[in-house]
């Protein structure tokens, strides 16, 4: 390893910041992947050449099959959910596209405003935000990719958990097993394992 290899570019972002884009980013993909999954499986059966859409990987042309395959074919109540997904998904698409593709800039003057600026078309696009907005958006995600895949609600949730049966999340995984994942996870909120022992009743 050179000496050159210490010599790190500092992007000045918090921890907080960099926690939340990182959840973003994570939440996002989960979406994109879900919109393509239920796309696809729309051609099971079928002996069709798969539309350049599926193939390219643009997400917009993705999401269009999916509202005509998908959204139209549910029935009234789960279309309903499906068609405010969508409007959804194209109004935080600018947002998402600001905090991936954009160049960031902290402000002096207001140090907890980060702009992030690009361009599209020869138009220059600035979009501002703080770590609080970037927590509204990763809930606002979050909350789109339940309905995505339970526009019922807990209802659908209860039904593929029955269907799957037996389940345990990550964390549960880690815990059961002592994976230090567990301590990671509890850190980021500002609680350990340690912690969780000591708030435990004597026995």
């Amino acid at each position: 390893m050179s000496d050159d290899d210490f010599h790190l570019w500092n992007d000045e972002l918090s921890e907080r910041e960099t926690f939340l884009i990182g959840k973003t980013i994570a939440q996002w993909g989960a979406l994109e992947h879900e919109i393509f999954v239920q796309t696809l499986m729309t051609f099971e059966g079928e002996e069709t050449v798969l539309p350049k859409a599926m193939n390219n990987l643009q997400f917009t042309e993705i999401l269009g099959l999916w509202k005509e395959r998908v959204v139209t074919k549910a029935d009234s109540k789960r279309r309903k959910v499906l068609e405010q997904q969508h409007e959804k998904i194209l109004k935080l698409k600018d947002y998402r596209d600001a905090l991936v593709h954009g160049m960031w800039q902290w402000s002096r003057a207001e140090l907890s405003k980060i702009t992030s600026v690009r361009i599209r078309k020869k138009e220059v696009i600035s979009v501002h935000f703080t770590a609080d907005d970037l927590a509204d958006f990763s809930l606002k995600v979050a909350s789109v990719n339940f309905k995505l895949r339970f526009p019922s609600g807990l209802e659908d949730l209860a039904e593929q958990r029955a269907a799957e049966g037996f389940y345990v999340s990550r964390l549960g995984a880690a815990l059961l097993t002592g994976d230090p994942l567990a301590d990671e996870w509890f850190k980021s909120i500002g609680v350990t394992t340690v912690d969780e022992e000591k708030t435990k009743p004597n026995t």
